[in-house]
């Protein structure tokens, strides 16, 4: 079993950016992958292409790094590229507790050492009605915690953001309850969409973005996929949340993307996909972002307006 975590992938065999915004010409020439899915090209290694992934077009990487909600770092969504460099990410270590079998502080290096990273290009939906295609690299959140041993009997898992306001200027401010708090059910945390990601690109994901390990849930609104995070508490109890904490009547639990349930000061039914510019013309939002045929079922009998 433990094999199903050792990766053969290093940082130095993932896709180049030029080669990656060239990716269907380069899957195109590169037809046998071998079987630990590296293909050997002209030289250049590369991730191969999962399952999981959109065929969409992917955003630009000045895109994706200089648009940011990282609150941590200011409000304005150039902030976070522009002050998150202040924060030290190495060392790191990410503590797991609660009901898991092997408790403790974690190395990232250790954590990195034991999971197999993919490449994954998702949708990413905001709830503030923007959009954008990333390709993340990571690893099945699942694996993650199966190497720390989920109690059966779990059924929650919670998250925190680092606290570190001489470097995250924006925690000197009290808006947000720190540290930054999300949760999932284990059932969706469970659910091989949901990937913990170190990088964009191939490469290694900048601060901005939640350097060095966030969680991505991509059927999901943005803010539950949780940056920097340096706990992970396993529970019976469902976690609290941080924006559901400042404005429950605005923010639930679930926050799946849904265009029938708008939120109470704008609607949902469509959405700006970032890089059209602030006249492109929107698109229709797609229920659960698209993921539907994948997440539809963890949620059947649910009334998805009351448990928005």
């Amino acid at each position: 079993m433990a094999n199903r975590y050792k990766s053969d992938l290093t940082w130095s065999d993932v896709t180049p950016e030029n080669v990656f915004l060239n990716r269907r010409a380069f899957m195109a020439g590169t037809a046998a992958f071998a079987a630990g899915g590296i293909a050997a090209t002209s030289g250049v290694p590369a991730f191969a292409a999962s399952q999981y992934s959109t065929d969409e077009e992917p955003n630009a990487w000045e895109e994706i790094t200089q648009y940011n909600n990282f609150y941590e770092f200011g409000t304005g969504k150039s902030d976070p590229a522009e002050y998150a460099h202040a924060l030290t990410t190495s060392p790191w270590s990410i503590e797991i507790d609660g009901m898991v079998e092997k408790p403790g502080k974690y190395s990232f290096e250790d954590i990195m050492s034991q999971m197999t990273v993919e490449e994954r290009i998702y949708r990413f939906r905001c709830v503030e009605a923007w959009s954008m295609v990333i390709p993340w690299n990571g690893f099945e959140l699942a694996d993650l915690l199966t190497m720390a041993g989920v109690d059966t009997n779990a059924k929650y898992v919670g998250f925190e953001t680092l606290v570190r306001p001489e470097e995250m200027w924006g925690q000197k401010r009290a808006f947000v309850p720190w540290p930054y708090r999300e949760g999932l059910r284990m059932d969706e945390a469970m659910h091989p969409l949901t990937i913990m990601a170190t990088g964009i690109y191939g490469k290694d994901i900048p601060n901005q973005n939640g350097a060095p390990m966030r969680l991505v849930v991509p059927w999901k609104y943005g803010f539950k996929s949780i940056k920097s995070i340096v706990k992970i508490t396993v529970s019976d109890t469902q976690p609290e949340t941080s924006w559901n904490m400042i404005n429950p009547r605005e923010y639930g639990f679930y926050s799946n993307v849904n265009p029938e349930v708008a939120h109470p000061r704008w609607s949902q039914a469509s959405e700006r996909k970032v890089g059209g510019g602030l006249l492109a013309k929107r698109v229709p939002t797609q229920m659960f972002n698209g993921y539907g045929a994948e997440v539809a079922s963890l949620y059947d009998g649910m009334d998805l307006a009351k448990n928005f």
